[in-house]
């Protein structure tokens, strides 16, 4: 009998686990663009794009290579709205009696996928997802005992499990395992950054952007000037084009922000890796082979390999431990809602406005405006978590829950009381004005902090310390900051603690 084989819109590579031992000519591919997974949370436009597009170009491959291929293309009125409908259906007009799939990384799916069997009454065979270097087990394995949780402390044993920049003695490249702190530099505009890599829609992807505007007009973002590459033959021209053209500088201007270029000298290679259609680890080989090479400094082939090596694989396995639990927390009692302005980018804080315009315009922001300016001011403000997990998740072509969840959480919020992250990533405007050029282009002052006019970040940092003394008093890192706060005069702090809390109650108008 045939089996079915369900291949998600995450997994497009015929290495996924679902078509190990398959047979091309009995068993079904089963392929569906349904409405449950295309509105649960509200996806920009180019993410919609991205995988519907990609899907149907690997779902011609494989049919080309002579594979049976059920597919199911969106639309509203397609009588099956879920994955679990649409693999009901071709069970009963092939007469299967077993399916077969890849594990999913969002808990939400994976917890219907763990009934199938019962509800569709045949054997669901899950396959662990291979792709990732770290399994499930192997991650609680080495979590298993240890007080706390540190990326990198678990980045050094993929290093060592992999072998990537590693010596023959076992020893780390360049003689340290971190080179971070090499990695802080701010981007005056030289050298010039690189034009990003393009890849102009052909047919099908018009027609996918076409589908999208028609029902998904009233997603967040925009299909303008899609150029996301569809194919894994054009995602690795973008690997290339990132080692040939980025990745020299990106170690040195990583952490820099721009007023002026959206990309600098990242790779936005995350949507491609999480999609599938480049492969995580063949994707760090090649950028360690460019040091080997003298093609690009230890630095940059280092922090861009520990992103990958190191965090995205931390924090799958942080998540997976933990779910369904994590997705609740909120140690920090957070209560306010998202300002709306995270939707609309109508705000003259400079640094946020340019963040959530890049990311309405692209389905990108890079780490640094992730973390150190919409994430630090919702942490500043004190966003509820789901709130600002959910942000996330919708509006980045590189988000899954698996990945979103606990960098959000964890990291940004630090609504996990500190599990994921040492010490919560809070900070003023000056950190800001540091590692960009907005600051000189803001209505707000970065120089002042009580005034109407003073930048909001650093009378709502101030704030924050304050009020979550109880919190993190007591942590070595955070102890300077509480020296500072302790030694300015209480005037001065009550005047800060003032303008916090008129900010506070006036967000919106920001």
């Amino acid at each position: 009998m045939p089996n079915l084989i369900l291949i998600l819109g995450d997994q497009l590579t015929t290495n996924i686990s679902a078509l190990e031992d398959a047979d091309r000519k009995q068993d079904r591919i089963v392929m569906a663009e349904v409405h449950d997974e295309a509105t649960y949370t509200n996806h920009h436009k180019k993410k919609i794009v991205l995988l519907f597009s990609a899907m149907r170009h690997f779902a011609q491959r494989v049919e080309a290579d002579g594979w049976q291929v059920h597919y199911q293309a969106y639309h509203p009125d397609n009588h099956e709205q879920s994955l679990e409908a649409v693999v009901a259906r071709q069970l009963r007009e092939t007469g299967a009696d077993r399916v077969i799939t890849t594990e999913c990384g969002e808990w939400r799916l994976h917890e219907q996928m763990s009934q199938w069997h019962e509800r569709l009454d045949v054997p669901v065979e899950i396959r662990p997802d291979t792709r990732f270097i770290a399994s499930k087990q192997e991650f609680a394995d080495w979590a298993e005992g240890r007080k706390q949780l540190r990326m990198e402390f678990f980045y050094r044993e993929m290093r060592r499990k992999t072998g990537l920049m590693m010596t023959s003695g076992g020893k780390p490249e360049g003689g340290q395992w971190n080179f971070d702190a090499d990695n802080r530099r701010k981007w005056t505009g030289k050298p010039p950054a690189p034009a990003p890599f393009r890849v102009e829609p052909d047919e099908l992807t018009r027609e996918v952007i076409d589908l999208v505007e028609e029902h998904f007009a009233d997603h967040f973002g925009t299909t303008e000037d899609f150029h996301f590459a569809v194919t894994p033959e054009d995602a690795e021209r973008a690997l290339d084009h990132f080692i040939d053209f980025a990745l020299p500088c990106f170690g040195d201007f990583q952490d820099a922000i721009s007023d002026d270029e959206d990309w600098l000298f990242h790779s936005i290679l995350s949507p491609y890796i999480n999609c599938g259609l480049l492969d995580p680890l063949a994707v760090c080989e090649a950028a360690a082979r460019a040091w080997h090479a003298g093609r690009a400094p230890i630095n940059a082939v280092e922090g861009f390999v520990r992103q990958i090596l190191g965090w995205r694989e931390f924090v799958r396995g942080i998540y997976w431990m933990n779910m369904p639990g994590y997705a609740k927390e909120n140690r920090l009692g957070n209560t306010r809602a998202l300002p709306w302005f995270y939707w609309t980018g109508d705000t003259k804080m400079r640094c946020m406005h340019k963040a959530i315009d890049a990311t309405r315009r692209n389905a990108y922001a890079h780490h640094i405006q992730r973390l150190m300016v919409t994430g630090n001011f919702a942490l500043l403000a004190g966003v509820r978590p789901e709130e600002i997990c959910d942000w996330y998740l919708a509006v980045y072509a590189d988000a899954y829950d698996w990945v979103e969840l606990p960098n959000v959480l964890g990291m940004v919020m630090h609504a996990d009381g500190g599990y994921l992250g040492s010490k919560p990533y809070a900070a003023s405007g000056k950190y800001i004005q540091r590692m960009s050029d907005h600051c000189s282009n803001c209505h707000y002052k970065v120089n002042k902090s009580t005034e109407a006019d003073a930048c909001p970040f650093n009378a709502l940092y101030w704030h924050f310390i304050d009020r979550h003394r109880d919190d993190f008093a007591s942590n070595p890192r955070m102890g300077m900051m509480y020296r500072n706060w302790d030694r300015q005069k209480p005037e001065r702090r009550e005047a800060l603690l003032r303008r916090g809390d008129d900010l506070l109650i006036d967000l919106e108008q920001l």
